[in-house]
Order: C-alpha cells, then sequence, then structure tokens
C-alpha cells in the first residue's frame, strides 16, 4: 500500500494519517486507533491491519503495510459480502 492509500476504506483513513496518528499519539493499546478519525469502527475489515500497524510501531519498525492495494480492496469486498449473509 501506498501512505495515500485508505486502510480503513468505511471513513477514508489512510495509512499516512494513522501513522502520524500513532506517532503523535502514542496509543497504548491497538483500540485506541479507532480515535484517529473512526478507523476500525466500520465493517471491521480494517482491524487486523491497524493492529499490524500499532504492533510495527511498538517495535520500532516502519509503520506500513505490504499488501498490495488491489488485494486489500477485494479481501474487503469479500468480508463485506459475508457480513451481509450472517
Amino acid at each position: 500500500m501506498q501512505d495515500e492509500d485508505d486502510i480503513c476504506m468505511c471513513f477514508h483513513v489512510s495509512q499516512r494519517k494513522v501513522a502520524a496518528w500513532i506517532k503523535r499519539e502514542q496509543p497504548k493499546v491497538a483500540s485506541q486507533l479507532s480515535n484517529c478519525l473512526g478507523a476500525g469502527t466500520g465493517c471491521g475489515w480494517c482491524r487486523p491491519f491497524l493492529e499490524q500497524l500499532y504492533r510495527q510501531w511498538k517495535d520500532g519498525e516502519p509503520v506500513e503495510l505490504s499488501v498490495e492495494l488491489e488485494s486489500y480492496c477485494s479481501g474487503r469486498e469479500r468480508h463485506r459480502e459475508r457480513r451481509k449473509t450472517e
């Protein structure tokens, strides 16, 4: 993913916004990332990815996802379709 790509597609929260928010706010737990423009509070698809970014930050690694945007988007669509049938 690129910095400007949305991690949270429900609320249009980009990877850049999440990374900047983490560095500025220094959250104690990953769930606090929802305070970054509501990230992770919509369909739920991005929660594992937000947790990954949080772990990267805690481990002193670069805060970035190494997933292709097309794959990420298609995975989200499958996730949303499954939720409709539940």
